[in-house]
Parts: structure tokens; sequence; C-alpha cells
């Protein structure tokens, strides 16, 4: 038996057989060629293939994970079509008469290794995806694509890493888990692997493909992060044991739809849903999300070529609204910036873009943008439970200025005697230090605060999230973090407000009874994960 211990980004456990991906490319060696228009011809019939496969790559994610995920298709989409790249390609075909292959290869090679010497690690990720899409260009110039050895069985798929095409392209029906040798738990490929609801273990290590072949028997444990080839006869029958209660506790917990999210002592909590658009609704429902907790309205601008319009964001809205009949949906304004690129916004490039202009911090230097969405917001409140939550926000002097602007759009709609909804609650998101710190000064200014967990802990702990090489000083339970959510949560209860949880650490059952201690109200997790958390409240006395 040999055991391998990495980072689990999926918790469920699976047995099984291993496959070994093999990613094969087209041949990129050096070929003298005559005519350079005809090579550049044949180079734009591969990217009309790229394109077409990322726009179906890209519509099966959206069906699969939800709009905000599936986005970075869109921007490989958009990096096939980038000038400085295709003027790189074409320029060496012309000048060095050389093959379209090699051109492509010297491009990538060339403009990964720019991005991954960069300082900032949201362009240093740019490196894999430079590196995914010349590749799939090199595919369609004649070479072949990813796969593992074909079988009826189910398998544990093994990789040096999986690009997020990959991992899309994955058929589910045969993949019992995924482990990879490198990786991060913040790229592309784990986010969308927790959103497939497919176990995986990254970070494995070099030495793991080196130990490992086509047909070993493979136990796969993604809460703690072990893998074990070969697995000796205990340590089979205790994974296996582990794999079967796993699996009937998840199929009992489907028991708890239409239960009420009580504790033993009779207090009741939220149990809200994290979305990235309408396409999300139904697994709300199918789950049963008490509301939305979370509305990511950036997919309004990431899946858009130019600003979306202040109709088609009211659509968009009105549309939530109606389908969740009355339930509360808060929206979350306009979050672009740090780790979300939109080229159309033509942001200047900023050494840490993670605290530079974002978020609500571009809403108010950018009125025009703001104004245009609230209009949609308020005019979409007639046909639900509407509220509104503003993100980054760090002084009263910021929600000022965007009561300000609410009061403007209001007043211009009365002018034209569009109704709108007099009951929308508007509320600030705690994910800043400074925002926890000075919640006391904050409460009284909105109805509601929700504590964004992941930026708030990038912030507290100096820690960048998307930085995979310093993952291991990432603790998302210190203590320095909860005490700041519990500051947060005494200054709004103090102030008659409620608060809930909208990151990731709201479906963490080993702190919901911390959390239910501080008193936050409302927990907002992905829709499969609110039974889940649902359980761990009916389990909970909080007069012990």
């Amino acid at each position: 038996m040999i055991k391998f211990v990495g980072k689990g980004v999926y918790g469920a456990v699976a047995i099984g057989k291993i496959a070994v991906f093999k990613r094969q490319t087209a041949n990129a060696d050096k070929v003298q060629i005559s005519d350079t228009e005809a090579e550049k011809a044949r180079l734009q019939v591969a990217k009309d293939m790229a394109t077409e496969q990322l726009q179906y790559i890209y519509e099966k994610a959206l069906a699969e994970v939800g709009e905000e995920e599936a986005a970075i298709f869109e921007v490989h989409m958009m990096m096939l079509e980038d000038e400085d790249f295709n003027d790189a390609i074409n320029d060496m075909i012309d000048s060095e008469k050389v093959n379209a292959e090699y051109a492509v290869a010297s491009a990538r090679d060339q403009f990964a290794a720019q991005f991954a010497s960069m300082d900032d690690s949201y362009f240093q990720a740019r490196a894999a995806d430079i590196k995914d899409i010349s590749n799939r260009l090199l595919n369609c110039l004649g070479g072949g694509i990813g796969s593992a050895e074909a079988t009826d069985d189910k398998v544990i798929l093994c990789s040096d890493d999986l690009a997020p095409s990959e991992t899309v392209s994955l058929d589910k029906s045969k993949v019992l888990a995924f482990a990879t040798a490198f990786g991060s738990s913040n790229s592309h490929t784990a986010i969308l692997a927790r959103n497939m609801n497919i176990p995986a273990i990254i970070g494995l290590g070099e030495e793991f493909l080196v130990k490992i072949s086509d047909g070993d028997m493979c136990c796969v444990d993604g809460y703690t992060g072990e893998v074990f080839v070969d697995p000796d006869e205990d340590t089979l029958a205790r994974l296996t044991k582990k794999r079967d209660e796993d699996l009937e506790k998840k199929s009992k917990l489907k028991e708890l739809i239409g239960k009420d999210n009580v504790t033993m002592d009779g207090t009741k909590i939220k149990v809200f849903c994290n979305i990235g658009g309408p396409k999300n609704i139904p697994e709300v429902k199918e789950n049963d999300g008490g509301g939305i907790g979370l509305f990511r309205s950036e997919f309004l601008y990431l899946e858009n070529s130019d600003y979306p319009s202040e109709e088609q964001q009211f659509e968009a809205y009105k549309n939530v609204l109606e389908a969740m009949e009355g339930k509360t949906v808060v929206i979350r304004t306009l979050d672009i910036g740090a780790d979300k690129k939109v080229d159309y916004f033509k942001l200047d490039e900023e050494e840490n873009p993670a605290m530079g202009l974002r978020a609500i911090r571009i809403c108010l230097t950018r009125p025009k943008i703001f104004k245009t969405q609230l209009r949609a917001l308020y005019r979409a409140s007639v046909y639900g439970n509407l509220g509104i939550m503003f993100p980054m926000i760090t002084s009263e002097s910021e929600i000022s200025e965007i009561m300000g602007f609410c009061d403007i759009v209001k007043a211009e709609l009365d002018a034209e005697g569009i109704p709108y909804s007099p009951d929308i609650e508007h509320g600030i998101m705690i994910e800043t230090p400074a925002a926890a710190v000075i919640a006391d000064r904050l409460a009284p200014m909105v109805d509601f605060f929700s504590v964004g967990t992941n930026d708030l802990t990038q912030y507290t702990l100096a820690c960048d999230r998307q930085n995979s090489k310093i993952e291991k000083f990432v603790d998302t339970h210190h203590e320095a973090v909860l005490r700041l959510i519990e500051m947060a949560a005494k200054a709004a209860h103090d102030n008659g407000k409620w608060i809930g949880i909208c990151g990731e650490l709201g479906a963490d059952t080993t702190l919901t009874e911390r959390f239910l201690r501080m008193g936050i109200d409302e927990l907002s997790v992905s829709p499969p994960a609110v039974l889940k958390v649902r359980d761990a409240v009916r389990n909970i006395d909080l007069t012990k």
C-alpha cells in the first residue's frame, strides 16, 4: 500500500480503479513553409473550431455549475481573440515562415512565462489559461484530446492537474473522483469540482504520478485529503465503511426536506442559498432553500461583451424574484475587480487588485453604471421580497454616499411614475476588518449585515486567496476571523438588525454551533449544502 496526502476540495469517499488522464497535443516541431497566407488560414479554421468547442463547454458548465463558474470559458474565448497573442503568432508565421503549430507553441510559452513571472497571483493564474487555450488550438490544428482508458466502470481519474475545460468535459457518469499532483483549492478546477459534487484531492505531489498506473485499486478520502493506492485489507474495510455511512447519511438528509431549521431548544435559523444567476433557481428549490442570501449580479457583466442595459438587468432580477414566490432574495450589487476581470470596464492594471478598485469602489467612481443597476433593482422589487446588498464596505461615508444614490434613483422613478416596493431592505457585506471593527457605527445605517468570510479571511490574515503558495498559512478557523464575525453580530443585534453569513464558512458545519451562539440569524450556502446545514442546526442545543 502507498499513501499520499494532499488537500481535499470536496468531502466524500470514493473507492475504485485508477485511470490516468493522458493529455495529447499536436506535434509542435518547427517546420518551414512557403505559403504563409495558407498557414494563417489553417490557423483561423482551428481558432473557429476551438471557439465552437469552448462555447459548448461554456453551455455545459452553465447547466452544471452556474454562471459564475462558467464565466472562465467566456474569458478563454476572449483570450483566443486577444490582439497581442494573435499578432505574436501571425508575425512569427510571416517573419520566420514557420508552421502554425510551432508559432502557437512559441506564443504560448512566451505569454505563459510573462504571466507566471508577475508578482500578482491573479496574473500568475492566467498562465494556466494561456496554456489551456493554446493547447486547445494545437489540438484543433491536428492533435488529439485528453482522455483516459475507455472503460464501462467508474474510475478515479488521476492527472498532474486538470484544466477547467477538461474538468467540465468529464463524463461524470464515469468518474468516481479525481486526484491531481498539483493545483490549488482556489483554482477554477477545484471550484468546478465542488460544484459538480465530484470528490477531489489536489496537491498530492510529483511522486504521485510516478507511483500509479492504470487499473491500480485506489481509495480517495476527500475529507482527510488521503489517497491510498493498493490499500491493505484493513484500510479498504475502514474506507468502505466510511463511504457507505457517508452515502447513507447523505441519503437520509433528503428526509429533512420540508422540515424547519430549528435547534433542539427552539431557536429558528434561516438557511438560504448563494446563486450565480436565474438558472440556479431549480437547484435552490430542489434542495429546499429558504430564500436567496446572495445573488451574484456580476454574472450579468461577466457574460456580456458590453455593459448590460437597465432592461436586461431588470428582467433577470424580476425573473428570480418571481421564481422565489415571495421568499427573500438578497441581490449583491456589482462585484467586479480583483479576480473577476471584465475587459470592457477597461480597469487599469494594479499591483494588488484585491485591495484596489473593485466592487463598491467601482460603483461610486462610475455612477452611471451604479444608477443603472439600482434602477433595475428598484423596478424589479415589486415582483417579490428584495434585499439589496453592497460589497466591500469600509466606512460610514461610503454608506452615506450609497444611500444618496438610492434616494436619487427613487426620486427619478417617482417622477416617472414607475412603482417600486417601499419594503426593500438595504444591507452591507462585512468582508473587511474595517467594517467589522466599526460595525456598531455602520449598523444604524442599514437593515442587515452579511459576512463574506472568504474576503474577510483574506484581509484579516494578509493571505491572498488566489495564491496557492501560501495556502498552508490560511486558517479559515483563525480566532481573529471568528472574533470579527462575533463583533459584527453583536453590533447588529444591539441595533435591532439581522446578520447572516454568505461565505464558504456558512456551510462549514464544524462552526455552525459557534455561529449560532454568536447570534448569526441566517446562513447562506450553495444549494447542495442546505440540508447538511439544516441537519447540523437541528442537532444543536443552545441551552447547554
